[in-house]
């Protein structure tokens, strides 16, 4: 007790306990009880140890363990990336021809949900989409053009001479 009375006149200020501190304090406290807490306990006050020790009684049966998020429950990952692909690889489809195409495997969810998925990842709505042809794809559909121009070559006579 001399030690901590000393440790204590160092310290300047009001002590920060963290929550597993107090929680640590609380349970030791009301195995002790108020009378020895009294002559023990110096950072805080005996009822404030106490307190904390009925916070926690009241806290373990005030259902907040069981009790949910507020709000509309999350989409499922797997559904939400199934809308990705979906929109992906259909640029030409809009919200409703997705929210149809997943009614057809027998998921339910709204146009709103769907443009909400696209949104937070970036992806346009499908007139942009349409409008819109990534590098990925352009190359992909313009292969054997490409192959031809990128192996065969012709000799043309120009005004400046011969032009490969």
């Amino acid at each position: 007790m001399t030690e901590n009375r000393l440790l204590r006149n160092q310290l300047k200020g009001r002590i920060r306990l963290s929550d597993g501190e107090r929680k640590t304090l609380a349970e030791i406290g009301q195995k002790l009880g108020r009378q020895a807490l009294a002559e023990v306990a110096t950072i805080v006050k005996p009822d404030t140890i106490l307190a904390w020790h009925r916070r926690l009684v009241a806290k373990k049966f005030d259902g907040s363990t069981r009790r949910k998020a507020p709000g509309r429950p999350m989409i499922d990952l797997e559904l939400e990336a199934l809308i990705l692909r979906i929109a992906k690889e259909n640029r030409s489809w809009g919200y409703d021809r997705i929210v149809g195409a997943l009614a057809n495997l027998g998921l339910t969810v709204s146009y709103q949900t769907v443009g909400n998925i696209l949104k937070r990842h970036g992806i346009p709505p499908a007139p942009e989409r349409k409008t819109t042809t990534t590098w990925k794809e352009f190359i992909r559909t313009h292969m054997d053009v490409l192959v031809a121009t990128d192996f065969f070559t012709a000799e043309v006579w120009t005004l400046g001479g011969l032009v490969t």
